[in-house]
């Protein structure tokens, strides 16, 4: 969880940065939304730890690098099943890493209601990382 937060944190910082630099935006702080249970009294053991997900955009950088490293680890396997061995077991390895420190998104995809990502988040992450992995391939052919 914690690469998740830096990951996000730097993202957004840099590009303020950047932005107020530029002289294009002002210094905002947003306020994100946090999980509490539905009673004071109530010990909810099933929904304990559970991440819960909302229609903030600090979401979107962590859920746009879980859908390109879905997408290498699928062209990945993909040459491994072509005969295509060199180089490629490295890149499967980390791919591997990357998802399961992003556990907690993957599982997001999948979940409904607050445990799950919200399909205006997946949408955006998936255009962003579609566009990506496109100038990635047309740079790596030039």
């Amino acid at each position: 969880m914690g690469r998740i937060i830096s990951t996000t944190a730097w993202f957004f910082g840099v590009l303020n940065v950047i932005m107020k630099l530029l002289g294009l935006s002002e210094t905002v702080f947003e306020v994100t939304q946090k999980d509490q249970p539905s009673t004071p009294g109530e010990d909810n053991k099933k929904d304990a730890g559970q991440f819960t997900f909302n229609e903030s955009p600090i979401l979107v950088p962590a859920t746009t690098l879980l859908f390109v490293h879905l997408a290498a680890m699928v062209n990945a396997l993909s040459d491994l099943n072509h005969g295509s061995h060199e180089l490629r077991i490295g890149e499967v390895i980390c791919n591997v890493w990357m998802l399961l420190c992003f556990l907690t998104f993957l599982k997001g995809l999948f979940r409904k209601g607050k445990y799950g990502i919200p399909s205006s988040t997946i949408c955006t992450s998936a255009a962003l990382a579609a566009v990506f992995v496109r100038l990635c391939k047309r740079v790596s052919r030039a």
